[in-house]
């Protein structure tokens, strides 16, 4: 075949295709198109449902439930003293494990807040306004003990990776109400001791259509890596040749019938409307400087305070799944130190999200959740100031909006904190709670995969927790 032929003939294609279907690229790619992109629902919700989108606030490093939530006077009246062996002989105990242990008393008054006298922290003044908004789950239990496998878990009900993420789950079954946005979106920040790596598989879609998946943006610099078109492409000329592709992927796909090229069309044109909306959304001086203040945000430095403002503006746009990751939790030892780190940085900026949504009627179908990959031990750690070990037989964290009562304690651990005992919560009795309030049913829930109907819950029993439901 002639070779110069050929070329012509590619050239000739290529070159129609971009110039004759230009305009309807940009019309398609900023309209109707965009369902595909972002994800349409794969599920009708099985029952009314709550919540339209869920904000994550991910405490990186497990905050020390005995710090925070879960006020235990015996656990002062044994401080200093060997821990009881009734309590740990047997259980799986992270770096104390073979060690001489003894019981370390609270580094903080605990005080009752609102009508309800939620028991609170005085490391935690500004969520202590929200007593009466939140319910705080006392009882919570895990399966994995260090960090990466804890987070694998809380975010995919199982330790086994390659699963998906609770965010590309909910993703999956209702689709994004945003048409601009991926419907899945992860902020991380930093602050605090030993702040613990987050892998982006944390954020997986695993075996669902990779569409699906969180994106992480930057909360500083370019907020998505190549968002802007190089110096001298115009948007016209990005249209075209995101549609030319788009086409022959199309084309392709017609003989293969392979998803993972539906999403590859569906990321290039989420791409190109990602150009125009994402620089706007992440740029936060345009809000008022009382709510900066609100926040205590500063526009670009990639704080938990600015996170939380981008949150609140992502929900306002419809992205279905915000997670935020705060790492700097993982306190060892220097306790007190660094519960005023992370607390200084993450207290005021959670009051203010809540009280931000309220103010603008989003809390009510907004669920936010709150809380660590798992909860600390009642036993001394460290060298210098005193220290708490990972824990998974008890902790807490809590819920508000998107159809949870507010104002209410749910579960206990015993008298030192150690063993939920009362109205247990299992990590995937949350992921059941979160899917029955976003009007997904978990059991019913579920993907077709290697011959097996998976469900972000998996085969073991899960419940959803409906005390804490309005």
């Amino acid at each position: 075949m002639d070779l110069f032929a050929t070329n012509q003939n590619r050239r000739t294609f290529l070159g129609q295709a971009g110039l004759g279907l230009c305009s309807a690229a940009l019309t398609s790619l900023l309209g109707s198109s965009a369902g595909a992109a972002s994800g349409a629902p794969s599920f009708v919700p099985h029952h009314r449902p709550r919540a339209k989108r869920v904000i994550f606030l991910c405490m990186a490093g497990g905050p020390s439930h005995l710090e925070t939530f879960d006020y235990k006077p015996q656990l002062d009246a044994l401080d200093g003293q060997a821990m009881p062996e009734s309590f740990t002989k047997g259980q799986p105990i992270a770096q104390l494990q073979g060690k001489e242990l003894k019981v370390q008393g609270h580094l903080t008054k605990f005080r009752r807040y609102g009508q309800s006298g939620q028991l609170i922290s005085d490391y935690l003044p500004h969520t202590a306004k929200l007593a009466d908004d939140i319910a705080v789950i006392r009882s919570m239990v895990t399966e994995q003990i260090n960090h990466d496998p804890a987070h694998t878990f809380m975010n995919t009900g199982t330790v086994i990776s390659g699963r998906p993420s609770m965010g590309s789950w909910v993703n999956y079954g209702l689709g994004s109400e945003t048409e601009e946005l991926p419907g899945f979106v992860v902020l991380t920040s930093v602050g605090g001791r030993n702040p613990q790596p987050i892998a982006s598989r944390q954020w997986s879609a695993g075996f669902l259509p990779s569409k699906y998946q969180g994106v992480e943006f930057n909360s500083a610099g370019d907020p998505v890596h190549y968002v802007r078109n190089p110096v001298g492409v115009s948007p016209a000329q990005q249209a075209a040749l995101v549609n030319t592709i788009s086409q022959l992927d199309r084309k392709r796909n017609g003989l293969v019938q392979n998803p993972e090229i539906d999403t590859r069309i569906s990321a290039y044109e989420m791409a190109f409307r990602m150009q125009t909306s994402v620089p706007g959304l992440m740029d936060i001086s345009d809000e008022p400087q009382s709510v900066l203040d609100l926040y205590g945000a500063k526009p670009g430095d990639g704080s938990y305070a600015s996170n939380c403002l981008l949150a609140r503006r992502l929900a306002e746009r419809g992205v279905r799944f915000i997670h935020l990751y705060h790492r700097g939790w993982d306190h060892h030892g220097d306790l007190q130190k660094y519960m005023d780190i992370c607390c200084g940085l993450t207290d005021r900026s959670t009051w203010a999200l809540l009280t931000d949504l309220k103010e603008r009627g989003l809390l009510e179908d907004t669920l936010v959740i709150w809380g660590g990959e798992f909860g600390r031990t009642p036993m001394f750690q460290g060298k210098g100031g005193p220290g708490r070990d990972h824990h998974i037989k008890g902790f807490s964290m809590w819920m508000a909006g998107g159809g949870v009562k507010g104002g209410i304690s749910h579960g206990a651990t015993d008298e030192l904190g150690y063993n939920a005992v009362d109205d247990v919560v299992h990590v995937r009795d949350l992921h059941a709670t979160m899917l029955h309030l976003m009007g997904l049913d978990h059991e019913a829930f579920t993907f077709p995969f290697q011959g097996l109907d998976f469900r972000l819950t998996g085969v073991e029993k899960a419940k959803v927790v409906k005390e804490l439901l309005l």
